[in-house]
C-alpha cells in the first residue's frame, strides 16, 4: 500500500495538480492504509465491501461531513483507476460506489457597502496598513482565489492595463481583471515596498508582489488571519473569508447585469454548472427583496 501509495502522489505532481489536492490526497490514503492494517485486509484483496466498510467508519467513528467522506471515495477511485491503468490490479473496486448525496449551500457574500466597509477597514501610511488594503482591493476586484493571490509575482501584474495573469487550479493561466481603486492602492503599496526594498528575487528569480514587513512571501494563512481580524470591525455576526470576497465578486457582478460566461472565465471555473450556484444566490436575495418590500408578499394576519 505505501509504495502504491507514494508511486500515486508521484503521478499527480508530475501532472501538476494542485498542492493542496496532493496533501488531501497523501491524508486520505494514509487514514485508508491505517483502516487495511487495522482491519488485516491487503490492498489486492480490497473489494467494494472493505471500502463501504471504511467509508462507514469516516461516517460513525470519525464523524465526518458527507463532503468530507465525498473527497475521501474521489481519491479511492482515482486510486484504484491508476493501480489498474498501471497493470497493479485487475479491477477498480471503487468503481461501483456511489458519492453521497451532498446538500446544496449556497455561497455566502457580503452586501456592496458590507464588501466596500471591509476593503476600506486598515487605515493608516504604514506598508503592513498599504499592503493589507491592497490585498482586499484586489481580492474583491479580481475575484482570485487566496492561494492564487500569494503566489503572485512581480511578472505578472500590468498596472497599465489593470490586469494579472494568475496561475489557478490545475496550473491553467487566466488573466483577470482589476479597477481603479485596486489599481490606487496597489501603487500606493508597491511604491513603499521598494522604497524599503522589501520582496526581493528568491532563489528562482522570482519575486513575490505580497510580502511580509521582514521580505517573506505572505501565505494564504496569513490573508484568513488578516481577513478574520477584519471582521471584528463589522456590524456582522456572518463568517467573513477571503473566499466570502471572491463570492461577493461574483454576486456583485452578476446582480449588475454581467454575463455568466465572462463571470465563469474571470473566476477560472472549468464547467459553467459551477458559476451557475451564483444564479442561485442571486434569485434567493432577490426573494428576500420582495418579502421584505411588497405589502403582499407575505400573509400576516
Amino acid at each position: 500500500m505505501e509504495g502504491y501509495a507514494s508511486a500515486f502522489i508521484e503521478s499527480l505532481r508530475r501532472k501538476s495538480s494542485s498542492g493542496n489536492t496532493v496533501s488531501s490526497y497523501e491524508i486520505d490514503l494514509q487514514q485508508f492504509a491505517e483502516f487495511l492494517k487495522l482491519k488485516k485486509v491487503v490492498l489486492e484483496s480490497v473489494d467494494h465491501i472493505v471500502i463501504r466498510d471504511f467509508l462507514n467508519h469516516l461516517y460513525t467513528d470519525r464523524r465526518l461531513s458527507k463532503s468530507s467522506v465525498s473527497r475521501k471515495l474521489a481519491c479511492l477511485k482515482t486510486f484504484f483507476k491508476y493501480l489498474l491503468r498501471e497493470g497493479l490490479l485487475r479491477a477498480n473496486p471503487a468503481e461501483l460506489i456511489a458519492s453521497p448525496r451532498l446538500p446544496k449551500i449556497l455561497p455566502s457574500f457580503l452586501g456592496e457597502e458590507e464588501a466596500a466597509a471591509i476593503v476600506g477597514l486598515p487605515q493608516g501610511e504604514g506598508l503592513a496598513a498599504l499592503r493589507d488594503r491592497a490585498i482586499l482591493e484586489l481580492l474583491y476586484a479580481s475575484g482570485m482565489r487566496v492561494s492564487e493571490l500569494v503566489g503572485l509575482n512581480d511578472d505578472q501584474l500590468d498596472m497599465d492595463q489593470q490586469t494579472v495573469r494568475v496561475l489557478g487550479k490545475g496550473k491553467k493561466e487566466r488573466i483577470v481583471l482589476f479597477g481603479d481603486f485596486a489599481a490606487r492602492s496597489l501603487l500606493e503599496y508597491l511604491n513603499a515596498k521598494q522604497q524599503l526594498r522589501l520582496g526581493g528575487a528568491d532563489d528562482r528569480g522570482r519575486v513575490p508582489i505580497f510580502v511580509s514587513i521582514r521580505g517573506r512571501r505572505l501565505s494564504s494563512r496569513d490573508i484568513q488571519r488578516l481577513v478574520a481580524s477584519l471582521r471584528l470591525g463589522l456590524k456582522t455576526t456572518r463568517r467573513v473569508t477571503p473566499h466570502t470576497l471572491r463570492h461577493s465578486f461574483a454576486t456583485h457582478l452578476l446582480e449588475r447585469g454581467a454575463d455568466l460566461r465572462a463571470i465563469q472565465e474571470l473566476l477560472g471555473h472549468e464547467s459553467l454548472a459551477t458559476t451557475q450556484k451564483y444564479t442561485h444566490v442571486g434569485i434567493q436575495h432577490l426573494k428576500r427583496e420582495y418579502d421584505k418590500a411588497h405589502p403582499k408578499a407575505k400573509n400576516n394576519r
